[in-house]
């Protein structure tokens, strides 16, 4: 997956190349330790102003199924047929129960709305740092927003109080299938130079 620097370590580079959005695990758990070691990752990541505004929760097979619970009634609103409402209810708590780790990353909300902003740029930052790590570690990710994050019952599933904003979910674990890289415009058709 890597090629080793001089060191015979992988670069950050590689880490970077070798992201994806992994989707399926194996059903191995991630242990406290190496999750421990993501989250001090992620909490090296720049902050203008040093708030530190992120907040972590890993979320344990309880937790896990009330925000399956959550998220899959809101799914199951969207359909008309009350059997398979239900199956789709019930096939997202599965799925979130048999995952082998889940974060929730949320954001102190500051009062100044310049300093909001700069603390919802940093706590995406800190997800970025936890998901290279990850990826150095042989782990994948499947990073999550959307509206279920403003949900009462994510939210309370979660055990985000308020004053906070989930910005996102990442579920994690070991891949099970790495899916292959999507075309990217490349950066120099994105770029304008300037003198």
């Amino acid at each position: 997956m890597f090629r080793a620097n001089m060191t015979g370590q992988p670069t950050v580079l590689d880490a970077i190349r070798a992201r994806r959005s992994v989707k399926e695990f194996s059903d191995r758990p991630i242990s406290r330790e190496r999750i421990e070691a993501l989250l001090e990752a992620a909490v090296l990541a720049p902050n203008h102003r040093m708030t530190e505004p992120w907040r972590f929760y890993v979320l344990g097979p309880e937790a896990r199924r009330a925000y399956g619970a959550a998220l899959g009634a809101r799914k199951a609103k969207k359909l008309e047929d009350p059997a398979a409402a239900a199956a789709v209810s019930r096939k997202v708590v599965e799925k979130h129960v048999a995952l082998p780790a889940m974060l929730a990353v949320s954001v102190v909300l500051a009062e100044d709305p310049e300093v909001r902003e700069e603390d919802y740029a940093a706590t995406w930052m800190a997800i970025e740092n936890l998901s290279l790590a990850a990826v150095a570690m042989g782990l994948g990710t499947h990073l999550k927003t959307g509206a279920v994050m403003n949900d009462p019952a994510a939210r309370r599933a979660v055990g985000v109080p308020d004053g906070e904003r989930i910005v996102a979910t990442l579920e994690m674990g070991e891949p099970a299938a790495v899916p292959p890289a999507r075309p990217r415009e490349p950066a120099s058709s994105l770029t304008t130079w300037l003198s």
